[in-house]
C-alpha cells in the first residue's frame, strides 16, 4: 500500500506549508550539533534514543496542535416576546359580553337582541353607610364630653345617625312584615362585642351600656359596620341596692339635677347614638315624677327613648307622649326565658306579629346564646316575607 507524502504526514493538523518549512530548516540546522553532544555525553546506547527523538517525522514531536479559524459574527437581535393579546377595554363590550360576564340575565320579548350600550345599576347593592359621629352641627362640651344637640337648622341626632332603612327585600317580592331588634348590654365584653357586630345583621340596632373602657370605640366600630346605636341609661330597679345597675345610677328619689348630670355621664360616652334605652330601671320608669325630667332633656337632645319592654309597670311611653318626646316600647323580649327552644319560640312569635300588624320591636340582650339563635334566625327571614328594619323606625315614626 502506498504511504502517504513525507509533506502529508508531517504537517500538523492546521499548519500551513511554509510553517512546516522553517520546522524542517530548523531539525536540519540542529541535528547535526545536537547528536555530536549527545554520543559524546552518553555514548552509543543515547545515541540510538536521541536519533530517535530528534529524527522523528513530526516536527513539533508528537505535542498536539491545532489552529481554529475564529469568526467573529455581530450580535443577532433579541428573540422578540410573544404578543400578549390585548384585553378589550370594558367599555367597547358588547351588551351580551356584559351580561355573561357579570351574570346578570336580562329578559326582552322574543326575536330582540341585546342593544350596542347597556347600563344596570343595581340601587341599594353595597353596603349601607352611616353618617359619620359626632357630626360638630350636633354636638356641644359638656362636663363629661360631647353631648348631642338638635342642631342650628332643627337636625336631630336621631334622624342624622339613624341607619337608612332598605326600601324592600334584596330579592324582590313583596314585604309580608317589618322587624326592628335591639341587642343590649354590648361595650362590657369584648368577646360578646365582637360577636354581635360581626354575626348579627347590621339592620339590628345595638344598644351599649356605659361602663366599658373601650365603649366609645365599640361603639364606633359598630357603626362602621353598619349597626345603628343606642346608649343604655342604667336605672333604679325595685330591689336596689342589692340588684345595682352600676355607677351613675338614675334614681327615683335623687333631685332632677343629679339625675341630669348622671345622663350627661351617659350620652357623652357613646357619640352617634340615636336614643337611649334603659338599663333595668323598673321603679324609675314607674316613677312619673322623677321620669319625666329624664325624658324631657333626651327628647330636647334630638334623642328618642326605647323602653326595653321588661318592666309591665313602666310610664314611659306614657309620659314621653305627653312631653312630645319620641318613645317605643318592645313588644317582645325574645330570649326572657335563656334556652334554646324558648328564644326560638319568642323570634317567631316576633314574626307572627310583623305579618298580622306590618311591623314589631323586639329585644334581646348580648348572651353568647342570643346572638347565636338571633344568627341562625335571621338568615333566611327574607325568604319568608320578613324585612329586618333599624330601631329608629319605631322611635321616628311615632315622633
Amino acid at each position: 500500500m502506498p504511504l502517504a507524502s513525507d509533506t502529508i504526514l508531517t504537517r500538523p493538523l492546521g499548519l500551513r506549508d511554509e510553517a512546516t518549512a522553517r520546522v524542517k530548516h530548523w531539525r536540519a540546522a540542529l541535528q547535526p550539533r545536537l547528536l555530536a553532544a549527545i554520543a559524546i555525553a552518553f555514548g552509543a546506547g543515547a545515541l540510538a534514543l536521541a536519533a530517535f527523538l530528534v529524527l522523528g517525522d513530526d516536527p513539533l514531536a508528537g505535542e498536539p496542535y491545532a489552529i481554529a479559524a475564529i469568526e467573529v459574527r455581530s450580535l443577532s437581535a433579541p428573540v422578540p416576546e410573544p404578543a400578549v393579546p390585548a384585553r378589550p377595554d370594558p367599555a367597547s363590550r358588547s351588551a351580551g359580553e356584559v351580561e355573561r360576564a357579570s351574570g346578570v340575565a336580562v329578559s326582552r320579548p322574543d326575536g330582540t337582541s341585546a342593544p350596542d350600550s347597556v347600563v344596570i345599576r343595581v340601587p341599594g347593592n353595597g353596603p349601607i353607610q352611616l353618617n359619620p359621629a359626632p357630626d360638630a352641627r350636633l354636638s356641644e362640651r359638656g362636663r363629661y364630653g360631647a353631648l348631642p344637640k338638635i342642631g342650628p337648622d332643627g337636625a336631630r341626632p336621631l334622624d342624622v345617625y339613624a341607619r337608612p332603612e332598605a326600601s324592600g327585600l334584596e330579592r324582590g317580592g313583596a314585604v309580608a312584615g317589618r322587624i326592628a331588634l335591639v341587642v343590649s348590654g354590648l361595650g362590657i365584653g369584648q368577646a360578646a362585642t365582637q360577636d354581635a357586630v360581626q354575626r348579627l345583621p347590621p339592620a339590628i340596632t345595638l344598644a351599649f351600656a356605659p361602663y366599658g373602657a373601650d365603649v366609645t370605640r365599640s361603639a364606633a366600630r359598630a357603626r362602621e359596620a353598619g349597626h345603628e346605636v343606642l346608649v343604655q341609661a342604667p336605672m333604679e330597679p325595685f330591689d336596689y341596692p342589692d340588684n345595682d345597675p352600676g355607677p351613675q345610677t338614675l334614681l327615683a328619689a335623687a333631685k332632677p339635677g343629679e339625675n341630669l348630670d348622671r345622663l350627661a355621664f351617659v350620652l357623652a360616652r357613646v357619640p352617634g347614638a340615636v336614643g337611649v334605652m334603659n338599663f333595668m330601671g323598673a321603679r324609675l320608669t314607674g316613677e312619673a315624677a322623677a321620669l319625666e325630667p329624664v325624658l324631657r332633656e333626651i327628647g330636647g337632645r334630638g334623642l328618642g327613648f326605647l323602653d326595653d319592654g321588661t318592666s309591665p309597670r313602666s310610664l314611659a311611653r306614657e309620659i314621653a307622649r305627653k312631653a312630645k318626646v319620641p318613645v317605643a316600647r318592645a313588644e317582645i323580649v325574645v330570649d326572657a326565658v335563656p334556652r334554646p327552644d324558648a328564644i326560638d319560640r319568642e323570634l317567631a312569635r316576633l314574626e307572627e306579629a310583623a305579618r298580622k300588624s306590618g311591623f314589631a320591636l323586639g329585644a334581646a340582650t348580648a348572651l353568647p346564646l342570643s346572638i347565636d339563635r338571633i344568627a341562625r334566625w335571621s338568615r333566611d327571614l327574607e325568604s319568608r316575607g320578613i324585612l329586618l328594619v333599624p330601631a329608629s323606625r319605631a322611635l321616628r315614626s311615632g315622633s
